[in-house]
């Protein structure tokens, strides 16, 4: 009778832990909420006052994509480049639209004999991107925020 009520205060003591109540932070709460966050999409996508009337996630990230680079195709066909040789390239911009619609380039790829060819077109490229009108940024969750794009622009001159 000894054994079996020592083997019982035994696994009563042994089973109290199994009622603790496991505490949960609100920082661990929000680290698990992060996790879940798909940060390559945003509910909307940033826009211009022109596509406002798209509808659709798509369509107004189409009407931001083809506003950005229609405007930036006709500002560099205003200016009178003129070249001496064949040039084919494709000039890569990276720029970040923060969550204030501030747009700002990062980085700019050009080769070396489009420079010499064309020896103002970062310029010109800054220009345009300074010239374009307001941006409205993208919101994820509610929240406006910060996002990053790549832009190719073929040059293509013979």
């Amino acid at each position: 009778m000894k054994r079996i009520l020592f083997v019982l205060i035994c696994l009563v003591l042994s089973c109290c832990n199994y009622f603790d109540v496991k505490k949960t932070s609100s920082e661990e709460i929000l680290k698990e909420e992060l996790q879940t966050f798909n940060w390559k999409d945003v509910d909307v996508f940033p826009t211009f006052a022109s596509c406002d009337s798209s509808s659709t996630i798509l369509e107004r990230k189409l009407c931001f994509q083809n506003t950005l680079i229609n405007h930036i195709q006709d500002h560099l066909s205003n200016e009178k480049m003129v070249v001496s040789t064949d040039l084919e390239d494709t000039i890569v911009i990276d720029f970040k639209l923060s969550d204030k619609g501030e747009i700002s380039i990062l980085n700019l790829k050009v080769k070396a004999e489009t420079l010499k060819a064309l020896p103002n077109i970062t310029n010109q490229i800054n220009t345009a991107i300074d010239s374009l009108p307001k941006i409205y940024p993208a919101i994820k969750r509610g929240q406006l925020v910060t996002t990053q794009f790549k832009l190719p622009i073929i040059i293509n001159a013979d």
